[in-house]
């Protein structure tokens, strides 16, 4: 039988992240001049459009130590809950936007107000999944990211055909709210404020979880600001810097490589779709295979691997279309199905009171990525007049972040009792 918490957390989470990501796969759509008019509406070059596609991303780094810490010390429930509603203003205003000036400013406020769910929902995870099935439960949470783009992209270009970037914007960026209710009254922070849970599996996560953390805190006390300083998060910022390059860089010229054919706007829709259709399914085998295996660094290598070389080889056959597009069904899924496993080394590395801000930390600079991916690719597509060579050092990112992925901390279950100590 299912426990409760799956069944009861993580599809509320999973809904209320694709919501999210809805915001970022929108506007890929509608940057595309082909199937809309934003661009022509707000007077946007390339370089233009990677900057507004990427924009997003200066506001989201924000507030993600914050929220790491809040989500810690106060509540997770409440803190997205209040996100919730300041990001359905902020998506909103984005339809509403009548110049380029205006649209960047609400794309900055939505990623303000995005900044702290990221963080806030892997602590919340922590309080409820055992390391043995945290990169599953961080897996399937993380399956909005390609959900979104698989659910909701036949849909926004079909919006897009139909009514305008203004009214897409605007009816998906209010999704929040219809959320807002289903969030709060389903989530509770941790298992002991839960009602809805059993006896049994209360007490069992309690003390399971409680002996986690137990073995992770450090023999000897070291200050806040040292932790912070460690190899290996300056290692997992880079990576993660790269990771957001790659997937933003790819997702916002993504339809550049679709030009050459004359599709519909919901043809559009399907084939943006499909790539993220084959990421659902590599992230859940990358996470199964990452929690039987109990081993973390090379899941995350080989999903790189896999993307970086398709990645590279789908600019080489970019004169056969149907290939090139097949071997840009393998290039998108690295990026994703490397956050399950990811995402699982803080949690099971460094005390609780630690790896809250340590991931806020982490997503706020490694998403920096998210931004300088789109506009560094726009800056050199205007420059060349092709993706050809951006998506080739994209793919150059990923390999060397395959690389870094072994400088990396080994689980702790993997680590001798005294080699946990001295590292902490």
């Amino acid at each position: 039988m299912i426990p409760q918490r799956w069944l009861r957390i993580i599809p509320v989470a999973l809904v209320m992240y694709t919501i999210a990501y809805v915001d970022r796969t929108n506007v890929s759509l509608a940057l595309d001049p082909k199937i809309s008019s934003l661009m022509r509406d707000l007077l946007m070059d390339d370089r233009m459009k990677g900057q507004a596609a990427g924009i997003f991303f200066l506001g989201y780094v924000l507030l993600q130590m914050a929220g790491g810490h809040l989500a810690g010390r106060w509540s997770a429930k409440k803190l997205v809950s209040l996100c919730l509603i300041f990001w359905g203003v902020c998506a909103v205003g984005c339809g509403l936007a009548k110049t380029f000036y205006q649209f960047e400013i609400m794309r900055v406020l939505l990623g303000v107000s995005e900044s702290c769910v990221f963080p806030a929902t892997v602590v919340l995870l922590a309080h409820w999944f055992p390391s043995a099935e945290r990169a599953r439960a961080n897996a399937f949470w993380n399956l909005c990211q390609p959900l979104a783009v698989v659910a909701s992209a036949p849909i926004t270009g079909w919006l897009l055909g139909a009514y305008g970037w203004q009214t897409m914007l605007m009816l998906e960026g209010a999704l929040p709210f219809l959320w807002l209710p289903v969030w709060w009254f389903f989530i509770s922070d941790r298992p002991r404020d839960a009602k809805w849970i059993s006896t049994e599996e209360r007490d069992y996560l309690e003390a399971k979880l409680s002996a986690e953390a137990a073995q992770l805190e450090p023999v000897k006390k070291i200050p806040f600001w040292q932790r912070l300083l460690r190899r290996e998060i300056l290692v997992m910022i880079v990576i993660n810097f790269l990771h957001n390059s790659a997937a933003y860089g790819c997702m916002a010229f993504f339809t550049d490589s679709l030009k050459s054919r004359k599709f519909s706007a919901v043809e559009y829709g399907f084939l943006f779709a499909a790539p993220y259709a084959v990421t659902a399914i590599i992230m859940v085998l990358n996470s199964w295979h990452s929690d039987k295996t109990r081993e973390r660094r090379g899941h995350i290598a080989f999903v790189y691997t896999l993307s970086g070389v398709s990645l590279v080889f789908s600019v080489l056959t970019k004169e056969h279309f149907w290939l090139s597009y097949a071997f840009l069904c393998l290039a998108i899924p690295g990026p994703f199905a490397a956050l399950a496993p990811f995402w699982a080394i803080p949690t099971e590395t460094l005390p609780q009171n630690v790896f809250g801000p340590v991931i806020g930390l982490v997503n706020a600079l490694g998403n920096t990525g998210g931004y300088f991916g789109p506009a560094i690719v726009g800056l050199l597509a205007k420059e060349y007049g092709s993706t050809a060579i951006p998506f080739t050092a994209l793919g150059i990112g990923l390999l060397i972040a395959a690389a870094l992925a072994f400088l990396l901390p080994k689980s702790v279950e993997a680590v001798p009792k005294v080699a946990q100590a001295s590292r902490l």
